[in-house]
């Protein structure tokens, strides 16, 4: 029998993946559906194939994609070609749906990943799916996305565990676990928290893997909605102003990007300096672009027409928890007469006003030269007053603190969810790993 090795390649976007349908033109499995695929050549890297084969039947270059994931290579024998593949799954992410196919491909699709499982693939297709899937554990491990894009990748996990457990036979506990497991992952995480919460709300009538990957599939769709509907809202309102934003949040990126502001103001955003990332990205896009240092927030704030900023949290009484340097930015602005707002899907509304522990943020004290007598006190996030924001700019419109009350009464009804669990899945602590 003669052994092969080629790679399968998954591309996503917006929580789904391409899949192209092979053309009968092609040597193996015509008609069938599968990832970009094609042989390891001889003395060629896995990786290095993989990057290849995007190239060639998407069209895609190596800056269009980034990878995401690889997986443990595995073997599939198939004796009607008397053949044993060896597969090298991996994952990329795009940030278009714009792929030019080849003469290999007769059709593509952009699917839920459960979407597999319902078509006609090469073999095996759901397994290399499987081999590079998005984890709890990475969702724990991740320190480098914003909380935005992780609460999107826990409605995938939670999207395909249901899709496996559903396939095992396992039932409303077992899911409810992966849940519970997800809002452990990241406790502080608000926005994860109410968009897992959502879906188990509403599968809770039929309490079935099933309607959890359902659910979890249009709570995917609709994430993607709401954020992109945020930022063009906010786009509306930096549109020709000259503008301050602080730290990175993904959602005023796409409203800078989009609105055209005549100029933008970024502090260094300190001890992450995640501010002068986000001012080369801008400037790269077209933008005119003044950095700066954190100290001077309140006199960027005396130059600008608008200051807009990102939220990691949105308190139930319209308190806004965020990067260090907000508060500044927002008395600047109440002082000098400038606008704040603050823009956020409305999944990021928590269901309480009591923030997390704020005391110390895990900042590299390092940066902080003091003797050993003195107490160093250098966090990262803080809680800013209602009172000092214009209004919350949303995937809803224009808010106020009175609707945000409304939002976290809705989203502690969500919750709620964990109070019909029985057994050891109703413990809402640490589950398996």
């Amino acid at each position: 029998m003669e052994t092969r090795s080629v790679v399968t390649v998954f591309l996503t976007n917006g929580g789904e993946v391409l899949l192209l349908r092979r053309s009968e033109a092609v040597g193996s499995y015509p008609g069938r559906w599968g990832g970009v695929a094609g042989h390891v050549e001889p003395g060629d890297a896995p990786l290095s194939a993989a990057k290849r084969e995007i190239r060639e039947e998407t069209g895609l270059d190596a800056q269009a994609v980034t990878l995401v994931s690889s997986g443990e290579p595995f073997s599939v024998t198939d004796p009607d070609l008397d053949v044993e593949w060896t597969v090298h799954p991996f994952r990329f992410e795009t940030d278009t749906r714009d792929v030019q196919s080849n003469w290999e491909t007769t059709e593509t699709a952009w699917v839920p990943p459960p979407a597999i499982c319902d078509r006609e693939t090469v073999p095996d297709l759901w397994r290399s799916w499987d081999r590079v899937r998005p984890t709890v554990e990475q969702v724990r491990a991740d320190s480098e996305s914003g909380s935005a894009t992780l609460s999107k990748r826990a409605l995938e996990v939670l999207r395909d565990e249901a899709t496996l457990i559903a396939a095992d036979g396992g039932d409303w506990d077992d899911i409810a676990q992966v849940a519970l497991d997800l809002r452990t992952a990241r406790e502080a995480m608000v926005v994860l928290q109410v968009r897992v919460d959502q879906v188990m709300a509403e599968a809770r009538d039929d309490r079935t893997p099933d309607a959890v990957r359902e659910a979890a599939i249009e709570a995917l769709s609709q994430a993607e909605v709401a954020d992109r509907a945020a930022a063009e809202l906010a786009a509306e309102r930096v549109e020709g102003q000259t503008v301050l934003t602080l730290s990175r949040s993904g959602t005023v990126e796409q409203a800078l990007e989009r609105g055209s502001p005549e100029t933008v103001w970024v502090p260094v955003s300190r001890p992450g300096r995640e501010g002068r990332e986000l001012a080369s990205d801008l400037a790269e896009a077209g933008l005119d672009v003044r950095l700066t240092s954190d100290a001077n927030i309140p006199g960027a704030v005396s130059e600008v027409d608008v200051v807009l900023l990102g939220a990691d949290t949105l308190l139930a009484n319209g308190d806004v928890i965020n990067k260090v340097g907000t508060t500044a930015a927002a008395l600047a602005g109440t002082h000098f007469d400038v606008p704040v707002s603050v823009v956020a899907a409305t999944a990021k509304i928590s269901p309480s006003e009591q923030p997390p522990d704020l005391t110390d943020g895990g900042a590299d004290h390092e940066q902080l030269s003091a003797p050993e007598s003195v107490t160093v006190v250098d966090p990262i996030f803080e809680r800013t007053s209602a009172a000092l924001f214009d209004g919350y700019l949303t995937e809803d419109g224009v808010l106020d603190a009175d609707a945000i009350s409304e939002y976290a009464a809705n989203h502690a009804q969500a919750a709620a969810w964990k109070q019909s669990l029985t057994g050891p899945s109703a413990n809402d602590g640490p589950g398996r790993q």
